[in-house]
């Protein structure tokens, strides 16, 4: 949606007053999954695919919000007592919320806000969400929070106030995004750096299942005890292993009849996965795309195999790829379902495309959806 379109929703829905519109993106992550709980590095990059928003400071205590794409309004209050029904309103009011709880003075505003973020394909819309009104109040109310913790009370916002306990990384991503870049992010010292993402004569796209398998939260904590344990038992010969992302390969391997085979494996996943992003970072600084893609080729098969965070439906994606030299393929995010993300030269575009739905559609009886995106800036006025 463009600025001109929502200051038009805005003006049917509360007056011909003029307010501010702001927009965060959604992010894709190149490399780097599972990394962020085992304080190693992950790979962000803001999306041309957000959230915009149309903002007016309206002197009262009240929130009025109205989802566009949804056709819904939401009114509460700002204090803890006054949380919204509505799932999406609980992300405005959790930002609220967290801003209120760090000291700034939050006051009422009209709002209508809409997205081309996909819901559910993993590009992180509820990050987009938060990370709007988050950088839209501490800009039009002067609160002076750095972009830090702002992306840290889009988190809290997750935590406290929806119910999910998600790392930094959507957030970070969102407000930190910059054109033409990606962003590693070290999950332990949260010290960042920028790597030049300009892949001429590629383009970056994302195959979506449109599958989502129910084990996934509870998988999720289990796979998280089990990098927690292996760490631990490493730590106990080598006490300055905090994560993971500390350990080597040898350290590993000296305390594997002390751990069972499943948190071997897992660890091992985690351990490469972190040399990857590393080897990564090295080759883009090369523009070498050949090395990036056979990385990301690497990261499926660890999350397929030693992981066990895809499904059929992605390693069906990522083998008709392979057959079609495409660059590199990989399951992006948590896994059991959502998205590939892949690098595919521009003459085989067409033709893995074609080939991939019409052989999907053939296995499964539906299309997936595909989603071509551009590595851009993060959270702005516009």
């Amino acid at each position: 949606m463009t600025k001109e379109q929502i200051l038009k929703i805005y003006q049917e829905k509360f007056g011909n007053d003029t307010p501010e519109v702001y927009a965060s993106p959604g992010r894709v992550n190149l490399i780097g999954e599972h990394t962020d709980y085992n304080g190693s590095f992950v790979f962000p990059g803001a999306i041309d695919k957000g959230m915009i928003a149309a903002i007016r400071l309206n002197g009262t205590d009240k929130v009025h919000a109205y989802a566009a794409d949804l056709d819904e309004s939401s009114e509460f209050g700002l204090t803890e007592g006054d949380l919204p029904k509505e799932g999406w309103a609980k992300y405005i009011f959790g930002v609220c919320r967290e801003i209120i709880k760090r000291g700034g003075e939050v006051t009422g505003f009209d709002t209508v806000f809409a997205g081309d973020v996909p819901l559910g394909a993993g590009m992180s819309s509820s990050a987009a969400l938060e990370s709007t009104y988050a950088y839209a109040l501490n800009d039009m109310l002067r609160l002076g929070i750095d972009k830090f913790e702002l992306a840290r009370v889009g988190q809290s916002t997750e935590h406290n106030y929806v119910g999910v306990k998600c790392g930094i990384m959507d957030q970070f991503a969102s407000l930190f995004g910059k054109k033409g870049h990606l962003i590693r992010l070290d999950t332990k010292t949260m010290e960042y750096e920028y790597f030049p993402f300009n892949p001429q004569g590629y383009k970056l796209v994302l195959l979506d299942t449109v599958v989502k398998h129910e084990l996934a939260s509870s998988a999720y904590n289990k796979r998280r005890e089990s990098c927690e344990h292996a760490a631990a038992t490493i730590a106990k010969r080598h006490p300055e292993v905090k994560f993971l992302r500390d350990a080597t390969m040898d350290m590993l391997k000296e305390v594997k009849g002390e751990i069972s085979e499943e948190d071997y494996m897992r660890a091992e996943y985690v351990i490469e996965e972190t040399q990857r992003v590393r080897d990564v970072s090295d080759a883009l600084e090369r523009g070498d795309y050949k090395t990036v893609g056979k990385k990301m080729y690497e990261t499926h098969h660890g999350m397929s195999k030693l992981y066990e965070v895809s499904c059929e439906e992605l390693d069906f994606l990522n083998d008709v790829a392979k057959e079609h030299g495409v660059t590199g393929s990989r399951v992006m995010g948590g896994g059991f379902g959502g998205c590939t993300i892949n690098l595919v030269k521009d003459e085989l575009y067409d033709s893995f495309i074609t080939d991939a739905k019409r052989k999907y559609n053939e296995k499964y009886g539906h299309l997936p959806k595909v989603y071509d995106v551009v590595i851009s800036d993060g959270a702005r006025k516009l």
